[in-house]
């Protein structure tokens, strides 16, 4: 009594699409089986008994094989009423399942399973500028976005959308945080800039908990929590309130339309920035002329980063060193 009772717990603990399937295989090779061994003449073999009971079940019936005998007709009466309704409910039961899982990925509940991908956390104006950019730059590169506040996928083409706080394990977890190339913490929108810094700040260290190699992005608002962002292990800090600043007074100084410019800073426009390292051929020389001769492989030297420390257009005579990163402009 225990081992039979034992057998149906761990035989309604499999998912009811999967019982539903073997029950109808059982009936069709039962019912396929026994009326050929009923009317052999009219079912001279089993997989033509097989192939009656299945296009009967599923109500197709073809009508090149028909029982003849009242004892070939019960047995089909009895499959019909047994097999067609099992038949009706697993067609049910996976159109059920099919759809359960569309609301499931749409309200983001499926685990992410890619790896090497990019994870986006929080989803607002910049966050789909930056998809579209990436996709534009690689459109192979798997996108994951994490969000407390959407109540559905924005349906992305390439985005993997993940509902939850990313502040928590198990979110991250679903994003398969472990396997990502890198991470970019968006400020939250719904939050004033400090309790917004805080929170990215929060993220970030939980990201880093996990996985100490992921290289993290962190947008942050006030310059109170930068050092705090550098602490947590930002591999990049993004000032918005600084760049945004220069961006609206260099356009006031200019008065000529800078912001066309600014957009051609887009990625996805084929402009990009690059830190590269000092090539051989280059070490020792001037900026002026490593300038040249970057200029004839249609790349525009921008300046010269030396440690921490960042020029910008730095005197033509500056000379370049061997450890040096050169930040070139390119399409």
């Amino acid at each position: 009594m225990a081992k039979s009772n034992k057998m149906m717990i761990q035989w309604l603990r499999w998912p009811i699409h999967y019982r539903i399937t073997i029950v109808v295989l059982l009936i069709i090779l039962v019912f396929g089986e026994l009326i050929s061994l009923v009317e052999p003449r009219e079912f001279p073999t089993i997989f033509d008994g097989i192939w009656w009971a299945v296009v009967t079940v599923s109500t197709v019936g073809f009508g090149d094989y028909v029982p003849k005998t009242h004892l070939g007709k019960g047995i089909a009466m009895i499959m019909i009423l047994a097999g067609a309704s099992f038949v009706t409910a697993y067609f049910a039961t996976i159109s059920a399942a099919a759809i359960k899982r569309q609301n499931s990925y749409t309200e983001g509940a499926v685990p992410f399973k890619g790896n090497n991908h990019v994870v986006i956390i929080g989803w607002n104006e910049k966050a789909n500028e930056m998809i579209e950019s990436l996709y534009s730059v690689k459109p192979y590169k798997q996108i994951v976005l994490i969000d407390e506040s959407l109540k559905e996928s924005p349906l992305i083409e390439n985005v993997h959308f993940i509902k939850g706080n990313p502040s928590d394990d198990q979110t991250l977890l679903k994003a398969n945080i472990l396997e990502a190339d890198a991470a970019i913490i968006t400020a939250d929108q719904y939050k004033n800039e400090h309790e917004a810094d805080m929170y990215s700040i929060l993220v970030l260290l939980t990201l880093k908990g996990m996985n100490p190699n992921l290289y993290c992005v962190i947008e942050i608002l006030t310059e109170l929590q930068t050092k705090n962002a550098d602490r947590a292990g930002a591999d990049e800090i993004i000032k918005s309130y600084k760049l945004t600043s220069h961006f609206i007074m260099s356009s006031y100084l200019a008065k000529n339309g800078l912001s066309k410019f600014y957009s051609e800073l887009n990625p996805a426009s084929g402009n990009l920035f690059k830190v590269l390292p000092v090539t051989e051929n280059l070490i020792g020389k001037t900026f002026k002329e490593a300038s040249h001769e970057l200029l004839e492989n249609e790349s525009i030297l921008i300046g010269i980063k030396r440690g921490e420390e960042t020029k910008v257009n730095p005197p033509l005579s500056y000379e370049i060193l061997e450890l040096d990163a050169l930040i070139i402009f390119t399409h």
